[in-house]
């Protein structure tokens, strides 16, 4: 089958647009008809789904083959409608298309159905039915349930095929995370003003543009939902939802001992979670999608939590990386660096920051590394990909360490609150992490 990458995605849809013929309605209700919004909640928002067409004639039969696997919903393995994007996440199209299918049906000005409570049909096909369902199910488990992730990783990420999750999954792992707030963001996108899907996907996710040409919008999926959505507003909206479900015929079971209290209590937990996991942690792209090698020998654990950050600049790459792509290659060209020339286990650092919004997993929250000498089993090493002897990462890229990843640590208990920072320079014979980012990290919380 062709690779399950968005930029496949978006030349079916182009296809599927380029013509009526055999197919009646948009591209987001064939989505349904195939399986792709078919939930309780989604189907009292958006209506029974149609009935499925036939093989449109202007698609190939395996691109048809693999528009609708992808879209078949499996509760057991919600990921596997899930494609690879430019930007290295992975994207689930169920409530992508049906965050879409609302925005355009408020565009065009259809009739949304009146439920009691009154619940934000945007919110309800995309994210808070699947939350409010992960947080409901999890309360009556031993506390070993998932209610959010994981992450996973794609057998190829020049042919993605396979996707496999790294740990136990939950109703929301990552890729239907990203799926939602996509969903969300393009929703509400397109209730102000209708474009071609296929012109809207390709914008959003920098598709065919070889995507050496620097940060999708939707590399600020994270923010931009933050932006939008108040957590406040989260949690209403699970609220109003679960509330939705206590009267649906297919999830009253479910349902029926949980008093209104209970139900606030879930929304609450579930809406603080969300926001915690998605919104204010950064995303970090794990070893398997950026290409890493083994381990060599058996890695130390840290204790945690630890009580110093470490900052470094690469120096070599000398120059940022801006894609997906360019900051996967940077990292496999370390790894080998370390490992063939300086003899190291691994690559050494922690974490390593790109300047296409995401960190990528080195040695990770639990391992010890290789990056600050005398000092690895004390704190994590965090380093930014370029040179920054005369000049500054961009601004969001020094953000995200020190706005997100810093905070995202200390509150999920891996950095002590009242931690130290310093620069490489501080604790050994370099100029690491270069003038301009030492004088930078100089204004930072911590800097001793």
């Amino acid at each position: 089958l062709p690779p399950r990458h968005m930029d496949t995605m978006v030349q079916i849809v182009e296809a599927l647009e380029s013509t009526t013929h055999g197919i009646t309605g948009t591209v987001p209700e064939l989505a349904r008809a195939l399986g792709g919004c078919s939930t309780p909640g989604c189907r009292a928002v958006l209506g029974e789904p149609p009935s499925v067409p036939p093989a449109p004639p202007t698609l190939s039969h395996e691109q048809w083959l693999l528009f609708t696997q992808l879209l078949r919903h499996d509760a057991a393995a919600p990921e596997r409608g899930a494609v690879l994007a430019p930007d290295g996440s992975t994207i689930a199209l169920g409530p992508l298309f049906a965050g879409i299918e609302v925005g355009l049906k408020r565009v065009l000005g259809w009739p949304m159905p009146t439920i009691k409570p009154p619940i934000d049909a945007l919110y309800a096909v995309t994210i808070t039915e699947a939350l409010g369902t992960s947080f409901l199910l999890a309360r009556d488990g031993d506390g070993h349930r998932a209610t959010l992730g994981p992450g996973g990783c794609w057998d190829d990420v020049d042919d993605p095929q396979n996707y496999t999750l790294l740990g136990p999954p939950s109703p929301i792992p990552d890729a239907i995370a990203n799926g939602a707030m996509d969903g969300v963001l393009l929703g509400a996108q397109l209730a102000q003003a209708p474009i071609p899907l296929a012109d809207l996907l390709r914008g959003y996710y920098g598709t065919g543009n070889g995507t050496e040409k620097g940060r999708p919008p939707s590399s600020y999926r994270r923010r931009d939902f933050g932006v939008l959505t108040a957590p406040g507003k989260l949690e209403e909206e699970v609220t109003a939802v679960l509330k939705v479900l206590r009267v649906l015929p297919p999830t009253q079971e479910l349902l029926k001992d949980v008093g209104l209290e209970e139900v606030v209590a879930i929304a609450r937990q579930a809406a603080r979670d969300f926001t915690e996991v998605y919104v204010e942690c950064p995303a970090i792209v794990p070893r398997c999608m950026w290409g890493a090698r083994p381990y060599r020998g058996t890695p130390k654990l840290l204790t945690l939590p630890l009580s110093s950050i470490y900052i470094h600049h690469t120096f070599v790459p000398s120059t940022p990386c801006r894609t997906f792509t360019a900051c996967a290659r940077a990292m496999r060209a370390m790894q080998r660096f370390h490992q063939d020339t300086r003899g190291w286990d691994d690559i050494g650092y922690s974490f390593v920051v790109g300047s296409d919004g995401y960190l990528y997993q080195g040695r990770g929250w639990h391992w010890v590394g290789a990056h600050t000498k005398g000092y690895n089993s004390k704190g994590y090493g965090v380093s930014y990909v370029g040179d920054f002897s005369a000049t500054l990462p961009d601004p969001d890229t020094i953000a995200l360490v020190r706005d997100e990843f810093l905070t995202c640590a200390v509150r999920t208990g891996r950095l002590h609150h009242n931690y130290t920072l310093r620069g490489h320079r501080q604790m050994g014979h370099t100029d690491c992490p270069g003038n301009s980012l030492f004088h930078e990290i100089e204004t930072w919380r911590g800097f001793e």
